[in-house]
């Protein structure tokens, strides 16, 4: 479990969910991890809890990320957001909103880290992505543009970082167990006019061989192998935790 000893990682959106799973499992296995969120008091108390270093950011201020240089071996650009609407009636500041959140974002955490890493000779780049990274759901316009736009970006990291050791990869899961799915449950059961458990069951797991969410450890987990030195060699991949949704 100590295979990430020495390693500095940066997880954004790190202080809850997803994210929060993720900065446990890498200190878990050795590396100092930076949890970046806009929550500044959830950051430092989950950086006090692992021993890491909170960021209080609000990424979607893309302009003050221009300059930015970061000394990091692992980015894990983990950040989102959600917003249920039907495409006409869905807020442009919204959508705008999430793009800049979800690919301008990572396009410049990535910018900024690049050269440490290569200079390093060693890099990880993991992209949390999901099932809409490969599959589209109605009134999830910006969501689905969004982590299509990261699958592309995150292949083009491969193949400009795969000369200095640097890999870059997506991880997809389907509906994780988190507060920003609770709001999208909630949010979908106003959009489509039916119950909450109705959302979960008919909408959300309507396509998944398992039927249930999956778990943010679950996620936490495969992003610990891509961070590490048994990764290698995949680069440029998506890897889906989804319950066999994208097999159907």
């Amino acid at each position: 479990m100590s295979g990430l000893v020495g390693r500095t990682a940066l997880v954004t959106g790190g202080a809850g969910g997803i994210g929060a799973a993720v900065s446990r499992e890498l200190a878990t296995r050795g590396a100092r991890v930076i949890v970046a969120d806009v929550d500044e008091v959830g950051a430092k108390e989950l950086a006090g809890e692992i021993g890491g270093e909170a960021w209080s950011v609000d990424l979607t201020d893309t302009e003050a990320l221009t300059g930015l240089t970061l000394e990091v071996d692992i980015l894990v650009n983990n950040a989102g957001l959600q917003h249920v609407a039907a495409i006409e009636a869905f807020d442009p500041a919204m959508f705008h909103r999430i793009l800049m959140l979800m690919v301008e974002a990572p396009f410049l955490l990535v910018r900024a880290a690049l050269p440490h890493m290569y200079a390093a000779g060693w890099g990880r780049i993991i992209n949390v992505s999901s099932v809409h990274g490969v599959r589209a759901s109605p009134h999830k316009a910006a969501y689905v543009a969004s982590k299509h736009a990261l699958e592309g970006l995150s292949k083009v990291m491969a193949l400009e970082g795969a000369e200095h050791g640097v890999t870059s990869n997506c991880v997809n899961p389907g509906y994780v167990r988190t507060p920003l799915v609770d709001a999208q449950i909630e949010a979908q059961a106003r959009e489509t006019q039916v119950a909450e458990v109705d959302v979960v069951e008919d909408v959300l797991l309507a396509g998944t061989a398992i039927k249930r969410l999956v778990e943010p450890a679950e996620v936490a987990s495969l992003v610990a192998y891509l961070a590490s030195d048994d990764a290698a060699m995949m680069t440029g991949s998506s890897s889906m935790i989804d319950g066999g949704w994208s097999a159907s």
